[in-house]
């Protein structure tokens, strides 16, 4: 597997075309020819990884801007065709990505996640090391035309990888203690929204549940996954907003994988 810089017309048409197969069609927010050529100009990434036949497996293009005075790159897309997924091409695509801004100066990257996208999870906050600091309500509508997003609406966590450190968060918080869920699923499978933050009711971890496999929710019924929905965005935003932040993320041998939410201490200031 190669990876390398989009150079050509055919590398442009490719990542558009692995955009549509991705996201389908329809999808209204893919990034086209003029702007992946572009931003490479202007410190932005459009990658590549190619197999033997140089033919593009997988992309990841991001922007490179200043927030809060400081120079930072926003990572805006990454995908690897669905039959090569789970063999570490993202993670060689975000490695390249950071190298590549790194050398301009960069040292912290962001993006957004799908919270309800269990694999998504485990990828950037257990093999990256990037920390959700932002729960961003509806962040691209309901209507970006997606198969994979539908008529959700779409939520998204908005996270932070610092370029330059090489410890990643602890990714076994069993090993802390448990902490109560604060949303258990009630009778009908669905989840609840039963623990919230309350004055004087600040318990020293919680775990937020999400499903195994979100296209299996959606499979269901919209009704469904808009529960899913609804409940993490309460109790997320809920507990975010009481001073807890995203501490790690597991996918336990038995039941659904969680979030750890913590109180915001030192470390996680």
């Amino acid at each position: 597997m190669k990876i390398r810089d989009l150079s050509s017309l055919d590398d442009y048409a490719a990542c558009v075309a692995l955009q549509e197969e991705t996201w389908g069609a329809g999808f209204s927010e893919r990034v086209p020819t003029a702007i992946l050529r572009v931003t490479q100009k202007i410190g932005g990434v459009a990658a590549g990884a190619f197999n033997d036949n140089d033919e593009m497996v997988g992309f990841v293009f991001g922007l490179t801007g200043v927030r809060d005075g400081e120079l930072v790159h926003w990572s805006d897309m990454l995908a690897v065709k669905h039959v090569l997924r789970g063999q570490g091409i993202g993670e060689q695509l975000k490695a390249f990505q950071r190298d590549k801004v790194v050398a301009l100066g960069v040292r912290s990257m962001l993006w957004t996640f799908d919270p309800l996208q269990a694999g998504n999870a485990h990828f950037n906050i257990n093999r990256l090391g990037a920390v959700p600091v932002e729960y961003v309500v509806d962040m691209y509508g309901s209507n970006t035309g997606s198969t994979l997003h539908g008529s959700l609406p779409t939520d998204r966590f908005v996270v932070l990888w610092k370029l330059t450190d090489v410890a990643r968060p602890d990714s076994r918080p069993a090993d802390r203690g448990e902490g109560p869920l604060a949303n258990p699923l009630g009778v009908d499978g669905l989840p609840t929204t039963a623990l919230l933050p309350a004055f004087g009711q600040r318990p020293p971890a919680i775990g937020v549940q999400v499903p195994t496999d979100l296209g299996a929710i959606q499979s269901l019924g919209r009704t469904f996954a808009m529960r899913w929905r609804l409940a993490i965005r309460e109790v997320m935003t809920a507990w975010l907003s009481a001073g807890y932040v995203v501490t790690a993320f597991t996918r336990p041998s038995g039941g659904l994988p969680f979030y750890r939410l913590e109180p915001r201490g030192p470390a996680s200031a």
